[in-house]
């Protein structure tokens, strides 16, 4: 028990809680902001069952290991490595969200709207769906932080599952709004 009350454990629970938390909540101000407070619920920031049942499995991986494997938690340079990376997912994530502005959504487009613009400035350049890419870093690099093995295996699986059904989906529509715009883009 005296593990869990160790510097390591509150060290990296705090690097854990507070990513999070910023992440969440800077979600909601931005998408707030551009689109208007009315708009933005829980579904459209990202918050699912999957989501906080992976949250509350890493949760429990990371106390059982930090209890009984403790030696486990000690990877300074892993979990430092897992911050970093947790910021640079922010970084692109947010970058995004502001390069897009009304054109960003949570949820997939279906219909046509005259707010709608094809962004290929800016991060777009390098990155084709930034958004994802910045999602993915950041949710895997939190468990990286944790020094969580399953996490981080069962985060990589998971979000890339979501993405690997939703990409398509969402490019689908794309097409349908942008026509070849969107195609020549995508070379």
């Amino acid at each position: 028990m005296t593990e869990i009350l160790s510097y390591t454990a509150c060290r990296q629970l705090s690097q854990m809680f507070i990513p999070v938390i910023f992440f969440h909540v800077s979600e909601y101000f931005l998408a707030a902001f551009i689109h208007g407070k009315s708009s933005v619920t829980l579904k459209s920031l990202l918050i699912s069952k999957h989501y906080i049942l992976t949250m509350v499995f890493s949760l429990l991986e990371y106390l059982i290991e930090v209890t009984f494997f403790p030696e486990l938690k000690e990877y300074w340079v892993i979990s430092d490595l897992g911050l970093v990376l947790v910021v640079v997912g922010e970084i692109i994530r947010k970058t995004t969200i502001i390069t897009t502005g009304q054109s960003f959504t949570h949820m997939i487009r279906v219909h046509p709207d005259e707010r709608h613009q094809l962004v290929t400035h800016g991060i777009y350049k390098f990155i084709r769906h930034p958004g994802y890419c910045g999602f993915l870093i950041w949710s895997v690099s939190t468990q990286i932080m944790l020094c969580n093995p399953l996490s981080t295996i069962g985060f990589a699986v998971v979000v890339w599952k979501f993405f690997n059904s939703r990409i398509p989906y969402e490019e689908y529509f794309l097409r349908q709004f942008f026509g070849i715009q969107y195609a020549e883009y995508a070379q």
